[in-house]
């Protein structure tokens, strides 16, 4: 009985995990279809997202001391940072892109771990070097229709995965006595400050008034920011790590059927084959 339960577990967190990618692959489509420029569009998600978490961590956060709360703070600064490049980059490159090269945060923590935390570099994870960069190569040399815009929207969401890495980084001691949702919390107090600043200065300041301008924002807080963050929290230690990171890569390619359907954006086989590839090499990147 107790091993008919342990599957059944798996197969239930497994299902919830694809759920959670699913979730999460859409945050790119919401942040297209908003009709706030980008940094409002990120500022209104985390801003939206504080009034629907506080209910479910209200009691948690008295647990908390001065310290734990100032460095998740601090980490939401460069959520914050994460935020405005990856909502920019939607604009710039496809959605499939824009996901795949977010998920390259491997490749800026594990060479910092290995040198502030002195955790030991394992040999798949020259591997997974080696083979990310031969499909990142296929991926961008393999472009339909190649402009500079392309390339810029590429490199902001290869920045976006380093301050989502520096995030991760600044909460890895704390990640074993605060929760997901709690971190989302009150990293938006840190998150908020730099998003306001920035979209005043680069975009000027604008309410969102009509339902149109409303509902991809409110998508974005439920099912990106707190439905899919937290169903995968909820999920990744329920499965082997070789399994989570199996699940975790599929969000660019489930980011890549939306695009395709809803915008018609086509990826070239080239871009294809280097995304699979790249896909590869994070996979051996992340089991190291």
């Amino acid at each position: 009985m107790k091993t008919l339960t342990a599957v059944n577990t798996a197969n239930r967190s497994f299902l919830l995990a694809i759920l959670a990618i699913c979730l999460l692959a859409s945050g790119g489509i919401f942040v297209r279809l908003s009709t706030l420029p980008p940094i409002h569009t990120g500022f209104y998600r985390v801003l939206f997202s504080v009034f629907l978490l506080y209910p479910f961590v209200k009691s948690k956060l008295r647990q908390l001391d001065v310290k734990t709360m100032v460095t998740i703070i601090i980490a939401g600064v460069f959520l914050a940072l994460d935020l405005i490049l990856w909502n920019i980059s939607f604009h710039l490159t496809s959605v499939a892109n824009a996901n795949l090269f977010a998920n390259l945060v491997p490749f800026t923590m594990i060479p910092v771990a290995y040198f502030v935390f002195k955790e030991r570099l394992q040999p798949r994870f020259f591997l997974g070097v080696a083979t990310t960069l031969a499909g990142i190569f296929l991926l961008v040399s393999g472009k339909i229709n190649p402009t500079f815009s392309n390339y810029k929207g590429d490199l902001l969401a290869f920045a976006t995965s380093v301050f989502y890495a520096l995030f991760l980084l600044t909460v890895y001691t704390i990640r074993d006595k605060v929760d997901a949702l709690t971190i989302m919390f009150i990293s938006a107090f840190g998150s908020l400050p730099v998003l306001f600043g920035a979209m005043v200065w680069r975009e000027g300041f604008y309410v969102p008034q009509t339902f149109t301008d409303l509902y991809p924002l409110i998508c974005l807080a439920v099912f990106s920011q707190i439905l899919g963050q937290g169903l995968l929290s909820y999920c990744m230690g329920k499965l082997p790590v070789a399994v989570a990171s199996l699940v975790v890569l599929t969000q660019p390619l489930v980011a890549a059927v939306y695009a395709y359907v809803l915008f018609h954006e086509r990826l070239s086989f080239g871009e294809m084959a280097g995304m699979l590839v790249a896909l590869t090499g994070i996979f051996f990147a992340k089991k190291s």
